[in-house]
Order: C-alpha cells, then structure tokens, then sequence
C-alpha cells in the first residue's frame, strides 16, 4: 500500500527455509480485513494472513515435505506452552519471532508468491479439494465453524449471526449446514440479499428501530439460542445480548470497540454463556475440512470476485464497496 488508496506489487527476494520455517508456494490468497488500511489511505507491505499452497522448501525433517498441498495457519506461537500443545495456538502468549538473518523481512505475508510457516501450522488439503475451497478453512468459515462446534449448535437451534461480511456470511453457510434456522443482522443491501442465497431464513436491519423486535417476533418472543457476531460493532454486541433468550450462548469472533454489559442484568439473570472466538482449535480442522467439501456449491457462492495478485488495488476497492462476499487472489496471474 503506498497510501492514499493506491497499491501494487513490488519485488523482494524469495524467502528460504529455517530450522522448521517452510516455503509455501502460494496458489491462493483469500483477502480479509486488510481493506480497512488501504480504504483509510494507509501505507505498508507484507498483509495477510490466509493463504493456501505447496510446500516448495524445507530445511530439516519435519511435519512438512515438499509437494504438500497445505492451508497455512495464521501467527507464529510458540508450540510448546500448554496452549499451543492443546491445539488452541492462535491464544500463545509467548510469540515467536522469525531471525532477519535467515528469512528475508516481509517474508510472513500472505499477499505474495511465496511465505514462510512453522511446519506443524501447515494444514493438510484432501486431493478432492480445490485450493480455492480449501482457502475458506482459515477466515472464512474458520472462526464460525469454532464457535459454533463449541456451542453445540445443531438442528433445533435457531441462531444469530450479527455483521455479514465475509465470516459472517461463512456463519450463514456454518449454520446451514448444521440444520439450524439462521437470523442474519445486516444493513448492506448485497450482503443482506447473499446471505438469503446462502440459506439464512430472515435477514434484519439493524438501522431499523425495531430490529430488537423483528428478532424477537422471528423466535415467538423468547429470542435466539445461539448468536455470534461478526461485526466488531458495539451495537451489535449489544444487539446480541439482547436477542439471545435465558440461558443462550453468544460468541464474540468481531474484533472491535466496548459495550455495556450488566453482570446482573445480563449474565446472572438471563443464564447466558459468553465466549470469545478468535479462531478454532487445531483439533477442528479435518471436520472444519470435511465440512468445507460437503457445502460446495455455497462457497462457489461465498466466493464472488477473483483477482490476479496484480490488480489487488482492484481488488481492495472492490472489497470497500461491500458488494462482495469472499474475495480470493492468485499470486502467479
């Protein structure tokens, strides 16, 4: 990003392997929030954090060989504290960090031909699936798939899914596919209408005085049973809370700003379960891939715009319109 809503493609050199740091060839890069900072006309190199590819490098024997066809994991934990060990790594507090003297600076980015990664945060990708689809096991399905898994969601479930960007709209497709009936909250005209494509019963506004309400009427007065936000928004964590009956359940996935929360009000009386969702534990990933190959056709859906790596400025104004749900890279077009 060069700032002032203008970007491109520099070069570097090509990243090398490390001790247990692999090279990935990068076939497809999944595009998420990194918009934000082109569309405040920011400036910087070496975004992302999706990616999908081939093992191309490798230094030492590990949990990689090259050839591999993998889903490159995010951040760089430690691997070895009790949370890493767990398969809940993306909450590490004792991050890695990788020597400039044997990987070139930038190397981490994911908007890029090729990247580096810790051998054991290489996801394996099944032979039947494409690597497009495969690129939805990160963000795109990813943190809605963890929080659901832990919040039992299933058939008799009626869930909320507030902010239907691009994990939001993965959640419609989450929840779908569970059997529940899915209430989306969404203001965005093109988002709100995707989300119906993708299987949500109702879609409210929540610019709607009565969107409380709607919710409410939607579930017979009692409220939803399940709810996850995806917006980041206070209002919508608000919303939310609001929305869910006694003794519901809500993940926080939407990284964002503070909300009132009543301790009594909210959590004591009303029962409810709160959880933070940042991602989801390794040990998820071959039902989260299993799932991935069996909703197909709504990611060929999820999926509406792709760009070649060099018209990423197409690809971010795109993005900061709204009108689009996933959108996808390739890096050697």
């Amino acid at each position: 990003m060069f700032g002032d809503r203008k970007a491109g493609v520099v070069d570097k050199p090509d990243p090398k392997s490390a001790g247990n740091y692999v090279v990935v060839k990068v076939h497809v890069v999944p595009m998420c929030t990194e918009y934000h900072h082109f569309d405040g006309g920011g400036k910087g190199e070496s975004f992302g954090h999706e990616a999908v590819g081939e093992v191309v490098d490798v230094a030492q024997d590990g949990e990689a060989k090259i050839g591999d066809r993998v889903v490159v994991q995010p951040q760089d934990p430690c691997g070895q504290c009790y949370l890493c060990l767990d398969g809940d790594y993306i909450h590490c507090h004792t991050r890695r960090r990788i020597g400039k003297d044997s990987i070139p600076e930038g190397a981490r980015g994911r908007y890029a031909q090729y990247t580096v990664q810790q051998d054991w945060l290489l996801s394996p990708v099944p032979d039947e699936l494409s690597y497009e689809h495969a690129g939805m096991a990160v963000c795109g399905l990813g943190p809605t798939f963890g929080a659901m898994e832990a919040m039992s969601v299933g058939a008799y479930d009626t869930v909320l899914v507030t902010g239907l960007g691009p994990v939001g709209l993965g959640g419609v497709i989450n929840g779908v596919f569970r059997g529940a009936r899915v209430i989306g909250v969404e203001s965005h005209p093109f988002r709100a209408n995707l989300a119906k494509e993708l299987g949500a019963d109702a879609v409210v506004n929540p610019k709607d005085e009565d969107a409380l309400d709607q919710i409410r009427d939607l579930t017979d007065g009692a409220g939803v049973d399940k709810a996850v936000d995806c917006s980041g928004a206070s209002a919508a964590h608000r919303l939310m809370i609001d929305s869910l009956r006694r003794r519901g359940q809500a993940g926080f996935i939407g990284q964002g700003g503070d909300f009132p929360l009543g301790c009594s009000r909210d959590m004591i009386s009303k029962g409810i379960i709160l959880r933070g969702c940042w991602h989801y534990n390794l040990g998820l990933y071959p039902n989260l891939v299993r799932t991935i190959a069996k909703v197909g056709d709504q990611i060929d859906k999820f999926i509406t715009h792709r760009f070649p790596l060099t018209q990423v400025q197409d690809a971010w104004e795109t993005q900061a319109t709204g009108n689009c749900g996933k959108v996808i890279l390739y890096p050697w077009q």
